[in-house]
């Protein structure tokens, strides 16, 4: 079996590998980086917590160490860009651990917070920038930072930042940089239009894919319940009420319908917060330091999280609505399971998401076993097709579907009022606020690690 120790990488950055408890790369990781270190473009689709951070974050600080030059005045040499705030702090995180032996500078440039900050770090030039898309062109249009003098850029997330709208701002951030230079592209799924901007702006690229495509990895246990949307509180309050093994996290699809749940949960004697776009930057922090920590066991959250909070122990995902974009369900559910766990993932399905469900289910490839709900119906129990039998089988199907082409009738929100267009693209219109380079790091690090690097 391959180790780290047999992919040339710097004796500091193993002792910092070591020293995250780590011996044995990921299948992406074991691919990404000889390629990248071999100054190859590269392609790179894997599952969510797999460990596609780590897979060009170590080869990229590989380069820094071999090239010894630091960059000019208002300069990078590297340059990471991803969706969300939280990716982008979480990279940030990450390459602090690995280069904790290394004298690399590194600036997370996002939005939501004033410039001065950011424009004083980028002043005397940095070897890493990680940044998101929309506050890095603004620097660069007021002369803040340049790009000509970048060697690497990593796109991650790439389908997420298609999702959110980033590809025009994405294309003349890339039109800016050297010809030479190393493209780096990591998703979890990848559309044409991604396969369109790899060919545009990447060379001879290797794509390496070491899973599935769009497919949830095999240790998440996914079920459904059928339940009526104003019965979905009191299912999910018996849900996580039975569920002791560690932290979930809930998905609604509303920033409003996130703290209602929130609320609900708390009223319930249960230990929950809110997370999303409404929010301000100090409660968000202290929101994801407290679940990171244990002290709250629930984080409800919006579609803007998925792809952004990455704890290793978390045991149970809930979908208090299906997303309107099957492969956001992929996304959500990727948030357990990580590390080398198993996890549970289980939706709340109303008759009106029926439609979301079948294109989950072609998307996934499978048919998510559906459990009899016990809880009453607007005053009347569920029938179970048979006495005895623990299942039952899905409601007809309607003319009112939810999803696109599937009927008229608007998705609903956790409240049960029609969504309003902005808020039917989960986290697309949410801003940006804030940031701290530490996001979440006054909780307790685990003691046993698994042997690979789970960061997503």
């Amino acid at each position: 079996m391959i180790k780290f120790t047999d992919l040339a990488l710097a004796e500091s950055l193993l002792r910092a590998i070591e020293i995250e408890g780590y011996t044995t790369p990921t299948p992406i990781q074991a691919d990404v980086i000889p390629a990248m270190l071999a100054g190859h473009d590269v392609l790179g689709i894997a599952q969510t917590g797999t460990g596609k951070t780590a897979s060009f974050v170590l080869p990229l600080l590989q380069k820094i160490v071999e090239d010894g030059q630091k960059p000019g005045a208002k300069k990078c040499h590297t340059l990471i860009m991803a969706p969300t705030r939280e990716l982008a702090a979480q990279i940030g995180e990450n390459i602090h651990n690995y280069a904790k032996f290394l004298n690399v500078s590194v600036a997370v440039v996002v939005g939501g917070v004033k410039p001065k900050a950011q424009i004083k770090a980028l002043a005397s030039g940095v070897d890493i920038v990680v940044a998101t898309p929309g506050r890095l062109l603004d620097h660069m249009n007021e002369g803040v930072v340049g790009l000509d003098q970048t060697r690497s850029v990593v796109l991650d997330e790439a389908d997420q930042m298609l999702d959110l709208g980033f590809m025009p701002t994405i294309r003349k951030i890339i039109s800016r940089l050297p010809k030479k230079r190393q493209t780096v592209m990591m998703s979890a799924t990848m559309p044409p239009p991604i396969r369109k901007l790899a060919a545009d702006f990447q060379s001879n690229p290797v794509e390496i894919a070491v899973a599935a495509v769009s497919k949830p990895i095999e240790r998440i246990a996914q079920s459904v319940r059928h339940v009526p949307a104003a019965n979905k509180r009191i299912v999910l309050t018996e849900i996580l009420s039975q569920d002791k093994s560690g932290r979930a996290i809930v998905f609604t699809r509303t920033k409003r319908g996130a703290d209602k749940v929130s609320r609900h949960l708390e009223g319930a004697g249960l230990t929950a917060a809110a997370i999303h776009g409404n929010k301000s930057q100090s409660q968000r922090e202290r929101a994801l330091a407290s679940f990171r920590a244990g002290r709250t066991s629930i984080l409800v959250a919006t579609d803007i999280a998925a792809r952004g909070i990455d704890v290793d122990d978390v045991s149970l995902v809930v979908n208090y609505e299906l997303p309107n974009v099957p492969e956001s369900y992929v996304h959500r559910i990727g948030r357990t399971a990580r590390a080398g766990r198993s996890g549970n993932a289980i939706s709340l399905c109303d008759v009106a998401e029926q439609g979301c469900l079948r294109d989950i289910e072609k998307l996934i490839g499978n048919r998510l076993e559906s459990a009899n709900d016990p809880l009453p119906a607007n005053g009347a129990p569920f029938a179970a097709p048979d006495a005895g039998s623990a299942k039952f089988s899905r409601p007809k199907k309607t003319h009112n579907r939810q999803g696109p082409k599937r009927g008229n009738r608007k998705p609903k929100g956790a409240d049960g009022n029609a969504l309003k267009t902005k808020d039917r693209t989960a986290g697309s219109t949410e801003p940006l606020a804030g940031l701290n380079r530490m996001l979440g790091n006054t909780g307790s690090r685990k003691q046993n690690k698994p042997s690979q690097i789970g960061k997503r």
